[in-house]
């Protein structure tokens, strides 16, 4: 067993109160978490206040930029450990979390520590009332302390997708990880003291939500900013413990990602980017599609061709070879899917495949499985298509004009991701232009370029990352005006 203490002022900190990680595999007992309570969570945003002021703030650019690739780096020296502690916390396959999630997570620190050491910033001359002239530029101070309230369908990946801008930018970090996924986050801290990170630019504080450390963390006086990816819900409360103060909100919140297939796609290219959209990760993507439009001279062929994809998924433990599909994320959220199974059935879905619990062997059969499910014939108004599942499944629906499948896609709250699977160039472009999203990927899905805008509209976030767009939030711009 592991067991997970909060990292405070580059410290190790054991609580009175721990609560169970469990493996979603077989719900086997990975190791007891100690839950920060609001004294711990001040300690924790005291030390990070500290460090601004301490050595982190005296290094230069480049030594900043030094440490970072050195975190990268012992990330890297330590991949293993990096990947076992993900893959017992998520039960996600070895084959996806040592490809994207471990890799990506280290990469995040070299990315945006390169990006700091290189990005320009606006230079202005201007005359002057009295015929003079004056000079304005613009300089990049830290924001602050950061608190970083991370997700647990990507636990490293995505946590480091907000440390990694933060602490680049000169930012204090105080995190909290999903209760569901401590173990990366805590891994973390092991690395950032080898590589001498100071104390208190990194902290990590254990807990769940309400009158928990993330209660106590976004409303901490002295947090100057507040990153979050999750549920809009969760979102929301925190947006309004940010409101005391005014301090700003960075959030990537949740979708109801549309897939749109016109007759004239590459079929073949269509069904596998469709298929890796909706069942990936168990369909615990943010970005992941749960509303699939296709238009109807290819409906019935696509559907087939899906549900052959689906049914053709290897479940299993994840490092056995050719295991492909892992568990939901803990028995709590397979609850919740399987509610939504028995919501389709009870409104009179055609289901094409799934709908249930898989049958599992030995132990297996405690985890947190669910079928990876396709429905088809719901209006457009049930819960499947209007409400965000986060598990592998979508529902399927028939489309004849352009400007049909715009009015449905865009008919949701949210606005998170799209994919438009088109050969016609100028359908590509209008769709593109015409979705209401933050994303829309052209005969392709998941492919990200790390310097472009990220972010969702409507109610699936504020603000944007990626590129000099996370530095718009991870610091102050300030302007200088020299009179000469």
């Amino acid at each position: 067993m592991n067991e997970f203490k909060n990292f405070i002022n580059g410290q190790w900190v054991a609580t009175g109160k721990t609560f169970e990680n469990r493996n979603p595999v077989d719900n086997s007992l990975i190791g007891p978490v100690h839950e920060a309570g609001r004294g711990e969570v001040d300690a924790a945003v005291q030390a990070a206040k500290a460090a601004l002021k301490g050595p982190w703030a005296g290094l230069k650019v480049d030594q900043r930029v030094d440490l970072l690739h050195a975190v990268a780096d012992g990330i890297n020296n330590r991949f293993d450990d990096f990947l076992a502690a993900e893959i017992a916390d998520t039960g996600k396959p070895h084959v996806l979390a040592s490809h994207v999630d471990i890799p990506r997570g280290a990469a995040n620190f070299k990315v945006f520590a390169d990006l700091i050491r290189n990005v320009p910033n606006e230079t202005f001359g201007m005359n002057t009332p009295d015929n003079g002239h004056a000079l304005n530029y613009a300089v990049r101070a830290p924001r602050g302390v950061i608190g970083v309230v991370c997700p647990w369908n990507l636990p490293l990946l995505l946590m480091t997708w907000k440390v990694g801008p933060a602490l680049a930018c000169g930012n204090t970090v105080v995190v909290k990880p999903s209760e569901d996924t401590p173990a990366t986050a805590t891994l973390l801290g092991e690395v950032m003291n080898q590589v001498g990170v100071p104390a208190g630019v990194y902290n990590v504080v254990h807990g769940f939500g309400p009158d928990s450390a993330g209660q106590f963390l976004t409303e901490h006086p002295l947090v100057d900013g507040i990153t979050f990816t999750g549920e809009t819900s969760t979102g929301e409360a925190i947006m309004r413990a940010a409101a005391k103060g005014v301090r700003p909100v960075s959030f990537e919140l949740g979708g109801k990602n549309a897939g749109i297939v016109f007759a004239d796609a590459d079929f073949d290219k269509a069904v596998a980017g469709i298929a890796r959209a909706a069942f990936e990760n168990t369909g615990q993507v943010c970005l992941g599609t749960e509303r699939v439009y296709v238009q109807r001279p290819i409906f019935e062929r696509f559907v087939a061709a899906l549900k052959q994809r689906a049914e053709s998924f290897k479940m299993g433990q994840p490092l056995e070879p050719g295991v492909n599909f892992g568990p939901l994320i803990s028995m709590t959220h397979k609850k919740k899917v399987l509610s939504y199974y028995e919501k389709a059935k009870a409104e009179g879905a055609v289901t094409v495949t799934g709908g249930g619990v898989p049958a599992m062997p030995g132990a297996l059969s405690a985890g947190a499985w669910v079928q990876p499910t396709i429905w088809t014939g719901l209006p457009e108004s049930s819960a499947i298509i209007r409400e965000e599942i986060f598990g592998p499944c979508c529902h399927i629906t028939p489309f004849d004009t352009e400007e049909e499948v715009i009015r449905l896609a865009n008919a949701t709250p949210y606005g998170l991701a799209s994919s438009v699977w088109t050969q016609d160039l100028s359908v590509a472009h209008r769709m593109g232009a015409a979705l209401e999203v933050g994303i829309c990927w052209i005969n392709s899905w998941f492919l990200r370029d790390l310097r472009t805008s990220f972010g969702g509209a409507k109610q699936s976030g504020i603000g944007r990352e990626g590129g000099v767009h996370s530095l718009e939030f991870y610091t102050e711009l300030r302007n200088v005006c020299v009179k000469l």
